[in-house]
């Protein structure tokens, strides 16, 4: 390859050829089908219609051309911003971030600029009683998913039909509703986070600190054991706000690269470069009354000359979880007796562990695919379960996987080289080939009653520059830092002046101005003087060039009225940036940080991205059916659903119906 994988070029092709299967070169068919009797969808999270085309092409995906072949491909327009909360919430809805308010994966409280992750949150602030060292709560908070607007699986077991639904992002907790199903993206691990590991080593240069998404503990070895701790969740029933800890004892080998291991009555051995099944771990919140469960794997990377032990985010245990997970409540715990337990977490590949060092490329590897092993089993379980109705089943393997890989495939990536190509560059297509496997497996159980639905929420691009996005508003006199701060040291805004400051980036595609009345130390009045900034914030971020290449940095800046409708326009962003490939939000942006230099290099392996601006980013739709609709898109999927089903459309979907007649 001598140029970008993803080019505009590229996409115009891909995006302009005909709806249907003339994009390889040969006609859809189109039969005559008698009414829907059930639904199949699968959902492949960063299916890129790029290189779903390359790989036909070369032959490695015969299951989705000869679904193609039966049917339709067309490219699937995604959200804006195309990033994956807000795209499955387009999805799930039938609307658009007007309608349902997911927006970012970041949002903030407006009152306190408390940031939080957007798809769920605790509400409520409950009264409690203090008792001794205990303080025992009188009311409950309310744990609450932040999606609003209709949820289409509910829609079809309100008329009759039943409705799986494994692993749909954007429903944690799961909507309350008689499906079958399994929250997903947004599901926290037991600290509440999306994934936060722990690393245990001896290495005499390392200390005990956080990194990004995971914790490092300096241990030492005394007499060949080692005492570590494994850090659990804030004890709100603690009235001194301590986490709930598990300690447990390794003991290392004196002679051979091995250590067996004791925590809380589960003894096992490992050798060095070995995994662990997943260990169940009790936190104990209030003794003998209040206990948490967890599950976690151990990597024991090396026993000996460094001792290196990896362990997983605690996940909430399938089997006895602590927070909703499931509908009903017992469906997780059955499928945990049933195919054995499994990552609960959103983001169960390890991303943080690679970005950080503490994993190499073969060992992550090695991670991913454990959690697609886990993804296949089960699919497998509720796939053959499945008889009639609705089912959907969500594969996260390709998004985390491009995200981290697509290093591998971009020549012009920072990150790049041809030994690196060399030794990993099979690694995303062979991923596209197990999902065609999938696609196959679904094709066995097409007939002409069943429609069957391939799609992703969005596409993928390299990642290869990015853009200090508050660095620029400060330096273009839009923020102002408190006396004596530390240029791009603070997070969070820490050291910001707000009553100099008139906007400000948080998350990944979204900028808010200072304004009175809203945030507390707005400045902005609403009106005249909140649209001359909005336009001239507009105007100028357009016009940002790379100083390096002299290329535009963003491709447009979107007002939330130009893009969306519904009652949560109100709550959106004041403006939405998109950007332009190579580029996107740096990761100082996202924290709120305003380090000095504007743009740079991405020298993180976390290398491919899709938070772009949306023409580029279009997902992927193939269906056994014809697509009637020139420009598809997510929104109109959950009409087409409930059409195929003869379900009345909810009047709050702002979609149509885009597939043929049954």
């Amino acid at each position: 390859m001598n140029g970008p994988l993803y080019s505009r070029r590229d996409f115009i092709r891909v995006a302009g050829a005909a709806a249907g299967a003339g994009i390889l070169g040969f006609p859809a068919v189109v039969r005559a089908r008698p009414k829907t009797r059930a639904t199949i969808v699968l959902g492949i999270d960063g299916f890129d219609p790029t290189l779903l085309t390359r790989f036909i092409r070369e032959g490695r995906m015969p299951h989705a051309r000869r679904l193609i072949e039966r049917g339709a491909f067309s490219p699937l327009r995604t959200s804006d911003p195309p990033q994956s909360p807000v795209a499955w919430a387009n999805f799930s809805s039938g609307t658009d971030p007007g309608g349902h308010g997911l927006f970012d994966f970041i949002a903030r409280d407006p009152e306190t600029l408390e940031p939080y992750l957007s798809c769920a949150r605790i509400e409520g602030r409950p009264k409690s009683v203090r008792m001794g060292d205990w303080r025992i709560p009188l009311s409950a908070r309310r744990l609450v998913n932040l999606r609003k607007g209709p949820a289409f699986w509910r829609t079809l077991q309100e008329h009759g039909v039943p409705a799986t639904v494994i692993r749909l992002p954007s429903n944690f907790p799961p909507t309350e509703c008689d499906a079958t199903t399994l929250s997903g993206l947004g599901t926290p691990d037991i600290h509440g986070g999306y994934g936060t590991f722990t690393f245990y080593t001896d290495r005499k240069a390392e200390r005990s600190r956080d990194v990004s998404g995971g914790r490092i503990e300096r241990v030492r070895i005394r007499e060949h054991q080692i005492r570590c701790t494994l850090r659990g969740p804030l004890n709100s029933l603690d009235a001194a706000g301590r986490t709930v800890d598990v300690p447990f004892t390794v003991f290392v080998d004196p002679v051979g690269p091995a250590a067996r291991f004791s925590v809380q009555g589960h003894d096992f051995i490992l050798q060095a470069g070995e995994w662990s099944d997943w260990i169940t771990v009790t936190f104990h919140m209030l003794p003998h009354v209040v206990t948490v469960s967890g599950i976690c794997r151990f990597f024991l990377k090396s026993a000996r000359n460094d001792f290196q032990l990896y362990v997983s985010p605690v996940n909430i245990d399938p089997a006895d979880p602590f927070l909703p997970i499931s509908t009903p409540a017992g469906y997780s715990r059955r499928l945990a007796q049933q195919v054995g337990k499994f990552y609960t977490e959103t983001m169960a590949q390890d991303t943080n562990a690679l970005s950080t060092g503490i994993f190499d490329d073969n060992e992550y590897r090695e991670q991913a695919g454990y959690v697609l092993d886990e993804e296949r089993r089960l699919f497998a379980h509720a796939f053959n379960r499945f008889r009639d109705g609705f089912f959907f089943f969500y594969f996260s393997s390709l998004d985390l996987n491009c995200h981290t890989f697509w290093r591998t495939l971009d020549p012009a990536h920072p990150l790049y080289s041809a030994e690196l190509a060399r030794d990993q560059g099979d690694f995303i297509p062979w991923l596209y080939g197990k999902m065609d496997e999938v696609i196959g497996e679904a094709l066995a159980r097409v007939d002409d009653a069943t429609t069957l639905i391939v799609m992703s929420d969005h596409g993928f691009g390299s990642f290869r520059r990015q853009f200090n996005l508050n660095s620029w508003l400060m330096d273009n006199g839009y923020a102002a830092a408190v006396r004596g701060a530390r240029r791009g040291a603070d997070d969070y805004f820490s050291a910001v002046d707000w009553t100099r400051t008139a906007a400000y980036g948080l998350g990944i595609n979204s900028l808010y101005l200072n304004l009175e009345g809203r945030e507390p130390g707005g400045r902005i009045a609403p009106g005249p003087e909140q649209e001359r900034l909005t336009g001239e914030l507009v105007t100028r971020l357009k016009a940002v060039r790379d100083p390096q290449t002299g290329e535009p940095v963003i491709s447009n800046v979107y007002r939330p009225r130009e893009i969306y409708s519904g009652p949560c326009v109100r709550d959106a962003p004041d403006l939405i940036v998109g950007y332009r490939p190579p580029y996107r939000a740096s990761w100082d942006t996202v924290l709120g940080k305003y380090p000095r230099e504007h743009v740079l290099d991405n020298t993180d392996p976390w290398s491919g991205d899709h938070a772009l601006d949306s023409p580029f980013m279009s997902g992927v739709l193939l269906a056994n059916r014809p697509i009637h609709a020139k420009r598809p898109a997510l929104l109109d999927l959950a009409p087409s659903i409930l059409s195929g089903h003869g379900v009345p459309v909810p009047a709050a979907m702002t979609g149509h119906g885009v597939l043929g007649p049954a």
